[in-house]
């Protein structure tokens, strides 16, 4: 009998046991990788190639080498096609067969089916008064009784005697700049400056259009807005893979990557640096056509982030932020030249990074208090941002209450038996019929609910929104009980028990309704799973909920892409958060994002997200005293003693059997 290895490809967060002596391709087709192999195997394409990772990784309990597979350098075939430039350890997927566990990543170049990033720029209504203006400028041309007073000078006291701003300064490099930008504008040109102090670009003639670029960094996916800063509206809008994913799926496990490798911190920090450069350059490609770097039409940057993505991007030891008391190295906001990050805009610009409210409540966590604004509100609102690091706000004009909760990257379908992230091919609804057990569900790439169709994109794993769906559903129609157990008889053959570990599984697609060639189940574990992930959520609120003194939630308002996407009959039927009025779940959009474009689009919102950061109360609750009683209690669906009477009447309306097992 051959022995099988534990293979996990990145960033699709895909993972399986492959038999041995397969080669990484056919692994990678099994579990339903998207990996470019134009060639068929014949290995002289070059396109599959893919970085093998070195050494052990705690948070998988797997080591990963080169030694795991064969050859163990690579063949002549395959020097063919890999250069220097591809950077270290890559190998082609076809050329190397597996001989122990790996840890494989695919590079964006080598992806097949490009990852559905769902993190759209939604409307705004905010003042336009950015941190960063242009100001033409028409000069007379200097004579020879001007000799005493130079280019700088004379610039700097015409904007004194037009505008009115003084005491401007030249970012130096700008000023290295400015005599060829005044001759070659025949005296006329145009000035960015930042916060009325300090000229941070000079272009020949006149310029009226000013960008700015407005960023998102997530632990799993990064988005960045451009922005007209003279209208406020979105120009384009670009989104990647967080290109940290292959050194740890969560927060703890990239800490620990940079307290475990000497070059940790750094590889990280280039990495998101890199990434965000291919956003720059794409995000920009439309607007700057001139062969110049695209990025230099970008005069304005924000950027918000939870607590480690922002240590690691500014090259800070997040190792304290991973241990008690967990004291981040700064809190305030930052303005950081993008020339002394490497980020490929104008050089002399700044970086915005907003304020860290506490611990792993970061920079993001501010981006959606400032753009929920629950502090100028009399409902009393909780807003969840849902992610592989969800933080909760709860609160309205009197108080707000921040908190983070560890629920994990199962909601973006990792440790999920079939999980993948929302990519062609992925699960993204479920629904199932309560009588017949049976399910229809929908394809991301596909229009209607399943029917196999030759040749079109079928399934081939679920992503974090059905994963939410399908147990849901699953609870509805009594194939799981209320603490999450499969139903010993559930009358119906999608029931059955998995061949490896014995335990119950549920059959959500056929193999031959599939692109895997196996059924896609859902499995005791992927339950658990996701039971996890919501009680901690689901503690976390109850905790801030006894620490304010209330019982009950006006609204709840789910933000981030994962929250977008997920059904808000199903979060509450799952005991996501505490019982509402489904009408009074709403879905906002990724408010993280959308506090990065308010500081970027009006400056008084980078005071107003100070202030409110150092205002709104932090609570830690792992070190409350009941955190695992609450935690325990909100394992059970939707929860073992809270009241769902708003849940209950919802179900009896449906006619769901499940309604008589709810506490209303």
């Amino acid at each position: 009998m051959s022995r099988k290895f534990k293979v996990i490809f990145q960033p699709a967060g895909r993972r399986g046991e492959i038999e041995e002596g397969t080669t990484i391709l056919k692994a990678a087709q099994q579990l339903g990788v998207d990996l470019e192999a134009l060639c068929g195997d014949k290995k002289v394409c070059g396109k599959c190639k893919v970085r093998i990772e070195e050494g052990y990784s705690e948070k998988d309990n797997l080591e990963s080498g080169m030694a795991h597979i064969t050859p163990l350098e690579p063949t002549a075939e395959e020097l063919k096609h890999i250069k220097p430039e591809d950077g270290p350890g890559i190998r082609l997927a076809c050329s190397c067969e597996i001989h122990g566990d790996l840890k494989v990543f695919v590079p964006e170049r080598s992806r097949a089916g490009k990852q559905v990033v769902r993190k759209a720029a939604g409307e705004l209504t905010i003042a336009l008064d950015p941190a960063v203006k242009k100001y033409p400028l028409t000069m007379t041309p200097p004579t020879l009784h001007d000799m005493t007073t130079g280019d700088y000078e004379r610039v700097v006291k015409a904007m004194e005697d037009i505008y009115g701003i003084k005491d401007l300064k030249f970012d130096f490099e700008v000023l290295l700049q400015l005599q060829d930008a005044l001759r070659n504008g025949n005296w006329t040109i145009t000035l960015t400056v930042w916060q009325g102090k300090e000229i941070i670009k000079v272009e020949a003639g006149h310029v009226d259009v000013c960008y700015g670029l407005a960023v998102d960094v997530g632990t799993t996916t990064c988005v960045g807005y451009l922005c007209d800063l003279s209208t406020g509206k979105v120009i384009n809008t670009e989104s990647m893979m967080n290109p940290q994913v292959p050194y740890g799926e969560d927060v703890m496990s990239r800490i620990t990557y940079a307290m475990t490798n000497p070059e940790g911190l750094k590889t990280m920090q280039n990495a998101i640096i890199t990434g965000l450069n291919e956003i720059i350059n794409k995000v920009c490609a439309e607007v700057r056509k001139d062969g110049a770097n695209p990025g230099y039409a970008i005069d304005d940057l924000t950027i918000v982030f939870n607590t480690a993505m922002h240590h690691i991007f500014l090259g800070l030891n997040p190792i304290y932020i991973g241990r008690s008391p967990f004291i981040p190295a700064v809190q305030k906001s930052l303005d950081i030249k993008a020339r002394d990050l490497g980020l490929k805009i104008n050089q002399g610009s700044f970086i915005h990074v907003l304020p860290i409210e506490a611990g792993f409540v970061g920079a993001d966590n501010v981006g959606v208090l400032i753009a929920r604004e629950q502090y100028f509100q009399d409902d009393m609102v909780l807003v969840i941002d849902i992610g592989t690091n969800g933080e909760l706000l709860l609160g309205n004009k009197d108080r707000v209450c921040s908190t983070s909760c560890a629920t994990g990257p199962a909601f973006e379908g990792a440790q999920i038996k079939f999980g993948m992230r929302a990519a062609p091919g992925a699960i993204e609804k479920v629904r199932i019929d309560p009588i017949t057990k049976e399910p229809q569900y929908k394809v991301i790439g596909k229009a209607d609910w399943h029917t196999h169709i030759e040749g079109k994109i079928n399934a081939k794993g679920i992503c974090g929104s059905a994963i939410i769906d399908v147990i849901a559903e699953m609870f509805k129609a009594g194939i799981i009980d209320k603490t999450g157990k499969f139903v010993p008889d559930a009358k119906t053959n999608r029931v059955r028990m998995d061949a490896a570990d014995g335990k119950p599984e549920y059959v959500l697609a056929w193999a031959e309704e599939t692109s895997i060639n196996q059924d896609v189940t859902v499995t005791q574990g992927d339950v658990r799973a996701l039971q996890l992930a919501k009680g901690a959520l689901y503690a976390g609120v109850k905790l801030m909920m006894q620490k304010m003194g209330i019982k009950n939630i006006d609204r709840v308002e789910l933000a981030g892409a994962f929250g977008s996407h997920i059904d808000r009959e199903a979060s509450l039927c799952l005991g996501l958060f505490p019982d509402v009025p489904i009408e009074k779940v709403v879905v906002v959009g990724n408010a993280a994002g959308d506090g990065a474009r308010m500081t970027l689009l009006n400056k008084s919102k980078r005071i107003e997200a100070d202030e409110r950061a150092r205002w709104v109360e932090f609570v830690e609750i792992a070190t409350e005293p009941t955190f695992e009683k609450e935690f325990m209690q909100a394992m059970h669906i939707p929860h073992m003693k809270d009241k769902f009477p708003n849940l209950k009447t919802m179900l009896e309306e449906q006619k769901a059997p499940i309604a008589s097992s709810i506490k209303g």
